[in-house]
């Protein structure tokens, strides 16, 4: 049908919950359906595009991946968003499906209301916010509370007013979400992974499907094809921070609370010395979040680096290109006030003794 609107899944989640990892999976297993991608990343270094346009799937080409780089796609929504969108409706062969992966740190409920403006409204409806949960870290108790025990602390303690910025962040994506993904369930046992589900849940007053998985590895008829029309229900979605200023003033969402920086540094000789050395990085520094790709001596191949807290994943994924330079760039996500100097030299004596091993 000519006038039947476009169908896009807005793809959400923390930091490291392996959204692009599901994107990567989905695209190896569209079945010849035209995707078009939209990435937003928090940092200059566009590694989740990067990762995607080394696929090689013959229906989503590089001409069909956007990426919208050192910017919160949901801060840029008519700078950025809006332009992008237009673009590809524009096409004179027009994509099947649309693709949106949210950075780690952005508000679904903005970017999904921009669905509403008048020239995307009518051609592009919202399939379904899918949240990407990593299932293992809520399970240890991260980004996850007893909301009971939190109102008892703030009636007797004036001082904690509002909860912390990530784990509001972490519930503001649950409220968006027509589907929620426990993704790396195989890395927790059934009773965990059964309280996981029980915690999301609990965070919404209404049907939500919740669903779990290992690696991001579903069925794309399970992720594309929920008809939710989410655009027509995100008002009763509201975030912390539209129901903290229900005040009718107008306030900017901002990310002053986290920081991030590129560090760029020597080839890698002994991978899984390296990723020693990153681990010990990671835990003395917190940091968040950690990704990029390596230059390994002797190999032909970018070697991926994907860290969230002390997990780190490495896998080879393409040939570099004749008009790419072999090195290492890593992309650091942390809270404000990460020591990036300490970071960077840390890095650096981490991958020094690789390479003096390799020579």
């Amino acid at each position: 049908m000519l006038n039947a609107k476009i169908p896009a899944t807005v793809i959400t989640g923390f930091l490291g919950a392996g959204k692009t990892t599901m994107i990567r999976n989905m695209l190896q297993n569209a079945g010849g359906k035209r995707i078009a991608l939209i990435i937003n990343e928090f940092g200059d270094l566009g590694v989740d595009g990067d990762v995607l346009k080394g696929c090689g799937i013959e229906t989503c080409t590089e001409d069909d991946i956007v990426e919208l780089t050192n910017g919160c796609i949901c801060c840029t929504v008519a700078d950025d968003f809006v332009p992008t969108m237009t673009a590809l409706l524009e096409r004179e062969q027009r994509p099947d499906h649309i693709v949106i992966e949210t950075s780690g740190l952005a508000l679904p409920q903005p970017l999904v209301a921009a669905f509403n403006w008048p020239d995307i409204k009518t051609q592009v409806t919202v399939d379904g916010v899918v949240t990407v949960i990593d299932a293992a870290a809520v399970a240890e108790g991260r980004f996850a509370s007893d909301h009971d025990a939190l109102d008892a602390q703030r009636a007797a303690d004036d001082s904690l007013d509002h909860e912390s910025p990530l784990e509001e962040l972490f519930e503001d994506q649950i409220r968006a979400a027509d589907m929620v993904v426990l993704n790396k369930a195989d890395l927790v046992d059934e009773a965990r992974l059964e309280a996981v589900r029980s915690n999301v849940a609990g965070q919404v007053d209404r049907p939500l499907k919740v669903i779990h998985a290992s690696h991001g590895d579903l069925p794309v008829a399970v992720l594309l094809g929920l008809e939710a029309a989410a655009e027509d229900h995100i008002g009763t979605r509201k975030s912390h921070h539209e129901m903290h200023h229900a005040d009718g003033h107008a306030h900017d969402h901002d990310h002053d609370d986290f920081d991030s920086f590129v560090v760029e540094t020597g080839a890698v000789g002994n991978p899984e010395g390296f990723v020693g050395g990153l681990k010990s990085v990671i835990a003395d520094h917190d940091i968040l979040r950690l990704k990029g790709f390596c230059a390994v001596p002797g190999k032909p191949m970018r070697l991926v680096i994907q860290a969230v807290g002390g997990r780190i994943d490495t896998y080879f994924d393409r040939p570099w290109a004749p008009d790419e330079t072999p090195s290492t760039r890593l992309v650091v996500i942390g809270l404000h006030g990460m020591e990036r100097s300490a970071i960077e030299a840390a890095i650096a004596a981490a991958t020094l003794p690789t390479v003096a091993a390799a020579e």
